[in-house]
């Protein structure tokens, strides 16, 4: 089993030419965000990664998490594992100085907490979960309310949760049935949830749970549901932590995969009803629950490109190692990296890897400038092309993700169907990843409907016109360029056609962007991704073109080739789908199934 070893060069050269950091670090607020800063912040919280998290990994995936009296065990290490994550101060990287955050970048506390992913997926959704619930409550909390509990949140002493499913709720969130009721300054909150990640564990001293429940008079529908902070330990007069609150842990489920991060079912008011504070409006939750949604989609498209990342490198060492064969120009057995289809498997999941990472870097580059540009009207249209992206980021990582640790699997052969090889882990626990903060096709309704079709079409068609100029350049390039383009060209078109037939149809069909949307969503992905490898491949000549000596450059470009050839063909094929239109999904009756 190989050792994680975050990969600080790519991350940087993504950051700086592609996420274009200069340009963020101009931005009011993030002046001290330097080249320099940023590499060495790398490269602690990849010695961190990699020295404690990683080892973690495959002995907590063996050990799952357990109730025990009513409390969660997590696997041996994780106590010691977060305490060291939250004396360094890791938790609040990205959040505001205003709420004693440490003020840098969205886009760096990304690459950040892709070390996190890769080097153990399942504890870092605990930080994850902890830092959407933070903006939720610096979003829309009363100053008083987040005053008593973002300290100790951003500190990481405290963790947070998202309390939205229930048995006969998932995506439909107007089915829920826990309630709340008033009570003076406070709520009390009766009901379960389901699916609650990290909703009960002893590895922080306190957990507030997000939590949408219905008010006794609530409107019918999505628009009666509130949002509520429920702490585990309820508050002394001080803001020191006082008396557990009304609510347990009933179970934790037995799953797939991320069998260390403890999947609750929570129980809230089995006896008076527990305690809760309104966030935001009643009957307005749904809308403040989104805020730390948004950010959590791109957050797992992250977490695709991280699995990715670590199930390539264990995919590598063990082609270096495995002896197999005698490969062409070899007089003996030679490892299995010698022969073409393992290289073009290794090469297909690097380059997957590369072209998420760059996508998923450039859309939180993207939130930096939508929040911190100096002018109203760059922040809308920096948030319109963010809100546009979203959905693609979230949905191609996390279905390439599918693919890369697939291939990784196959790259072992035989021993990686054995568990002891970790690479089954990383299949497994990547199942997850397009499931959760809304499935695929949760995705592509988000992108076919509210995206696309509430401004019809204006924000992919600005996306567009920037491929369709960047094509003009990359058409005049020659060498390894012209092989790109050569590909680019088609595939940028067929997303052309794919699109304007799309909004000139989808009046006449209502089943049509849930019926092709997760073709388009992907043909999406394939072409941006595309453009953005190009894009490296362009910032690696010119450091090559300068003098550089270093090879990482020249893989690069290979990177950006082999994408182009192998990968982005597949859109013209996503395209044509895409036109077939709904009716052969559709044409055999529900009850004929």
């Amino acid at each position: 089993m190989s050792d994680y070893l975050a990969p600080t060069q790519d991350m940087q050269f993504v950051i700086e030419e592609i996420a274009e950091l200069e340009s963020i670090a101009a931005l009011p607020g993030y002046e001290d965000a330097s080249s320099e800063l940023v590499e060495a912040v790398l490269e602690q919280a990849g010695k961190l990664a990699g020295e404690v998290f990683a080892p973690l990994n495959h002995p907590g995936d063996e050990h799952g998490t357990r109730i025990e009296n009513g409390v969660v065990v997590s696997p041996p290490g994780y106590a010691e594992a977060y305490q060291q994550f939250v004396e360094n101060g890791w938790q609040g990287i990205g959040k505001s100085t205003a709420i004693d955050g440490q003020g840098l970048p969205f886009l760096v506390h990304s690459a950040v907490a892709e070390m996190w992913y890769a080097s153990n997926m399942a504890f870092a959704l605990c930080p994850l979960l902890t830092s959407g619930a933070i903006e939720a409550i610096e979003m829309h909390a009363t100053p008083e309310l987040a005053g008593l509990y973002l300290p100790q949140m951003i500190s990481g002493q405290w963790s947070g949760t998202m309390n939205l499913t229930e048995p006969q709720a998932g995506t439909d969130l107007a089915a829920i049935k826990t309630r709340a009721e008033r009570e003076g300054d406070h709520y009390r909150i009766r009901g379960q949830k389901i699916y609650i990640t990290w909703g009960e564990h002893e590895l922080s001293d306190n957990i507030v749970h997000l939590v949408l429940a219905r008010l006794p008079d609530a409107p019918a529908g999505v628009k009666g549901i509130s949002l509520f902070l429920v702490p585990k330990f309820l508050l002394n007069a001080d803001g020191s932590k006082g008396e557990r609150n009304d609510l347990r842990v009933v179970s934790v489920e037995s799953k797939m995969g991320i069998h260390s991060s403890p999947t609750c079912v929570m129980a809230y008011g089995d006896n008076e009803g527990a305690i809760g504070y309104l966030i935001g409006e009643e009957n307005n939750g749904l809308a403040c629950m989104f805020t730390m949604m948004n950010n959590a989609r791109l957050e797992v498209g992250m977490q695709g490109v991280a699995i990715s990342e670590r199930a390539y490198q264990q995919a590598v060492w063990f082609a270096k190692e495995r002896v197999q064969g005698i490969a062409r120009g070899h007089s003996e057995r030679s490892t299995i990296i010698h022969h073409p289809d393992v290289r073009r498997m290794l090469m297909q999941m690097r380059a997957i890897t590369e072209a998420g990472r760059a996508l998923a870097y450039y859309a939180s580059a993207q939130t930096d400038r939508a929040h911190h540009a100096a002018r109203d009207e760059d922040r809308v249209a920096f948030q319109s092309r963010v809100d546009l992206i979203i959905p693609i980021v979230k949905s191609w990582c996390t279905e390439m993700a599918q693919e890369a640790t697939y291939t990784g699997l196959q790259v072992h052969g035989g021993m990686g169907f054995i568990e002891e090889t970790g690479a089954a882990q990383y299949m497994r626990d990547a199942r997850i990843l397009t499931i959760y903060e809304g499935t695929t096709g949760i995705q592509a309704l988000d992108l076919m409907g509210r995206k696309m079709l509430r401004d019809k079409g204006k924000a992919m068609g600005l996306l567009l016109e920037e491929l369709t100029a960047f094509n003009q350049q990359l058409s005049s390039a020659e060498g390894d360029f012209a092989l790109i383009a050569a590909r680019f060209t088609p595939a940028l078109g067929a997303f052309e056609a794919a699109t304007a037939w799309y909004l000139q149809q989808v009046a006449d069909d209502p089943d049509l962007g849930s019926a092709v949307g997760v073709d388009f969503m992907m043909m999406a992905g394939n072409v941006v991704c595309a453009w953005l490898m190009a894009r490296s491949a362009f910032a690696a000549q010119k450091h090559i073109d300068a003098g550089s000596q270093d090879r990482f450059y020249h893989h690069k470009i290979s990177s950006a080739v082999f994408f182009a050839e192998r990968i982005l063909p597949r859109s013209e094929a996503l395209a044509a789908m895409v036109m077939s239109g709904s009716a052969s999904a559709m044409s055999i009756a529900a009850d004929e199934f």
